[in-house]
Order: structure tokens, then C-alpha cells, then sequence
């Protein structure tokens, strides 16, 4: 009798996490599709002007395969680069001028916004001095990317031609991280799937609703709007910038879109565990809003809709509970199929989604590490500065 009953437990938990897959898979958004790429747009009769604003800190290593591909955008108006050189240590400004001889194209200027004041955060502090330059050529819009992205040719007219299209005030795309070593593999397409069930790209994108997330690595902003919004003072302590920056924009009335990209790629290498672990759990409890019952929620939501599905599997196939078995296989196979179209997206073979339990398992433990940093003090830290602040995004509610 005892042990129906646990067997039967086995069975109902494993129906709680197929009928979250049912929800997941029909009522959030469609994000497991991975099809929300840059929307139709025509080129517009006068070319705005752009400024493009690239906080680096310490990027050497990434400079030479990013930043020549801003300086040579095939851009028809008028166009500049401003490199802001955030304290490197590694030469990144001295670098970056040397290349922009080299390669000529757009204009560059290379500044540096010296040590960031109390309640700043230094990627935001460097983005702030960028654009204060950038307002001196008054340009139409603002273009916010990273030191390690590197930009197709056509990348900013066709972002320039989405906004003027669609009307955005914010056109961002999340770009297409590198995928190479064993962990890349594992964990990066589960980031961006994850992300995208957190944020559905499809409802970002629509008027009215509340849904608000950027990629940090690829911004258009309208800088009619940046005044607006007060962007960035008024995001100045995010940890997680892109998303509370989208947030901002949508508050002071603006619309926003987000997409994944076709031509915007990260250069940075993460080819070890620990590369990738210090990536996600530097933000994640952030994320969280630094609230120890949103972690406590999401470890149980994790283990309950990642984690139960095949251990009801196994558990049934062992027990001899078919109930269980065949519910816990019907939840892991949805789990699987919504996973295939970002392991092509990122042109990984499909036999990898079946692991996705185990990749959620380490973003588990990824976040509960990020829990523990906070609550020794060191908050989130990145290249040589930790924030032990909360997010602004909590401070936004």
C-alpha cells in the first residue's frame, strides 16, 4: 500500500510538470519558435544619423574580431563610433585606435569616463559618457553594442530600416553567442531559450503589453526616447542593463522589439564551465530581485518542470508504474521538441535536447551559487568590479 502511494505521488507530480509543458508550450508566447527575426522594413527616403556607443573594459582579446566590423558598416547616412574605454588595463583604447587606422571606415573616437561614482555600475557609467559625446553630433538614434559583437556589413542599415519601418523606439537583437567547445554547446542555446521563455520575443514586440527585455549586445535606441526615458540615469545601478533599459522605454511610452539575430555575433570565447558559470550566475539572483523566496520558487520550478520529467521515467520503469513512466516521457518529449528549433538556430545537432534537463540542472546551481555570492557580500561581479547593490530592476519593481 505504501508503496502504491509513492508510486502514485510519482505519477501526480510528473502530471504537474506535463500539464506546466502544455502551458509552456501553448500559452507563453510561442518562445520556444525561433523565427522572430528583424521585421519587414523598406529603406527610408533620408537616412537618419546614427552614433554607435561601445563601452569596452579590458577587451583586447575580442577587439580585432569586433571592432573592425562596426568600423565598416555599409551605412548610406552619416555615422560615427565612439569607443569608451571603461579603466582597461590590457591597452583596449590604445587598440582600438591602432585599428581603426589600420581598417579606416566609420569615424572613431576613443574616451574614457574615468571610475565610476557611487551608485553606478561601470558598464552603465562608460555608456552615459558615450552618449554624452554622441548628443554633441545630435543624432537620430543610438546604437548600444558590445566590445565582443561583431556586425554583418548591412547590420545597422537594416536596424535603422526596422525602426523607421515599424516605428520602435527600441530595435534590439540578441546575438548569436559562440558555440564551439563542449560546454558553449550545453549551455549557451539553453541561455537563449531560457531567456526567451522569461521574455517571448513575440510579446516584447507588441503594443501594449508589459513584457519588456533588450539584448545588451545589439541596441537601437531612438535618442528622442534615451531623453525620455532618462536613459541610462535613471537604470544606473542594473546589473542586468538590457532589460531593465527596455523596461524604462516602455514605461515613458515607447515601443520596443526584440528579435534573434542573423548578422550579429559575439566573438567572446567561453570555452570552460567555469567561463560560463561566472556568465549567468554574476546576474542571476539579481534576476531574482535578490528575494530569497523567488530563489526558493525558482529551484522548485526548475526541479519540478526540468527535473521530475525524467526522473518519473526512470522512477516508473523501476517501480513498475507505467502511469508514472509514460506521463514523466510525455512531459520530457514536449520539453525536447520545444528545445530542437534553438539547437538548429544555433546549428547544433538535435540529439543535445534530451540533455536539457541536465543544462538546466547547472542553471540551478548557477543560481543558488549567485544566492550565496550575494549573501557573502560580493554581489555581482564583472571584469574586476562587484556591485553589491540590487538590481535598479528591483528597485523598479
Amino acid at each position: 500500500m505504501g508503496q502504491t502511494a509513492r508510486v502514485s505521488a510519482i505519477a501526480w507530480t510528473a502530471a504537474v510538470s506535463l500539464s506546466a509543458w502544455l502551458w509552456l508550450l501553448l500559452c507563453q508566447g510561442f518562445f520556444w519558435r525561433t523565427d522572430v527575426r528583424l521585421p519587414p522594413r523598406r529603406e527610408p527616403a533620408e537616412w537618419p544619423s546614427v552614433c554607435v556607443v561601445v563601452p569596452a573594459r579590458d577587451e583586447a582579446a575580442v577587439l580585432p574580431a569586433s571592432l573592425p566590423s562596426l568600423l565598416a558598416q555599409d551605412y548610406p547616412g552619416r555615422a560615427e563610433v565612439f569607443l569608451v574605454d571603461d579603466g582597461s588595463s590590457d591597452g583596449t583604447g590604445e587598440l582600438a585606435g591602432e585599428l581603426a587606422r589600420r581598417h579606416g571606415g566609420l569615424p572613431l573616437t576613443v574616451a574614457s569616463p574615468g571610475e565610476p561614482p557611487a551608485g553606478w555600475t561601470g558598464k552603465l557609467w562608460a555608456v552615459r559618457h558615450g552618449i554624452g559625446l554622441a548628443r554633441a553630433r545630435d543624432p537620430a538614434y543610438l546604437l548600444l553594442t558590445d566590445a565582443d559583437i561583431a556586425h554583418a556589413p548591412d547590420s545597422l542599415r537594416e536596424l535603422v530600416a526596422a525602426a523607421r519601418t515599424g516605428g520602435f523606439d527600441v530595435v534590439s537583437q540578441m546575438a548569436r553567442l559562440r558555440v564551439e567547445s563542449l560546454w558553449e554547446r550545453l549551455v549557451v542555446p539553453a541561455f537563449v531559450y531560457f531567456f526567451a521563455q522569461l521574455y517571448p520575443f513575440r510579446r516584447i514586440g507588441r503594443r501594449g503589453a508589459r513584457t519588456a527585455a533588450a539584448a545588451g549586445g545589439c541596441v537601437l535606441l531612438r535618442t528622442e526616447t534615451a531623453g525620455r526615458a532618462r536613459i541610462p540615469d535613471a537604470i544606473r545601478h542594473a546589473v542586468i542593463d538590457d532589460v531593465a533599459l527596455a523596461r524604462a522605454v516602455k514605461a515613458s511610452g515607447g515601443h520596443v522589439w526584440l528579435g534573434l539575430a542573423d548578422g550579429v555575433d559575439s566573438v567572446r570565447p567561453c570555452p570552460r564551465l567555469h567561463d560560463l558559470w561566472r556568465m549567468v550566475s554574476r546576474s542571476a539572483y539579481a534576476q531574482l530581485r535578490h528575494n530569497p523566496f523567488l530563489l526558493t520558487g525558482t529551484v522548485l520550478g526548475l526541479l519540478l518542470v526540468y527535473v521530475v520529467p525524467p526522473l518519473a521515467l526512470l522512477a516508473g520503469l523501476t517501480v513498475g508504474d507505467p502511469a508514472a513512466s509514460a506521463i514523466g516521457g510525455a512531459a520530457w518529449l514536449v520539453m525536447t521538441g520545444t528545445y530542437v528549433p534553438m539547437l538548429r538556430y544555433y546549428r547544433q545537432p538535435p540529439w543535445l535536447a534530451p540533455l536539457l534537463p541536465f543544462t538546466a540542472f547547472l542553471y540551478l546551481l548557477m543560481t543558488v551559487d549567485s544566492a550565496v555570492q550575494h549573501r557573502r557580500g560580493r554581489g555581482a561581479a564583472w571584469k574586476g568590479r562587484t556591485y553589491a547593490r540590487p538590481d535598479a530592476v528591483a528597485d523598479e519593481g
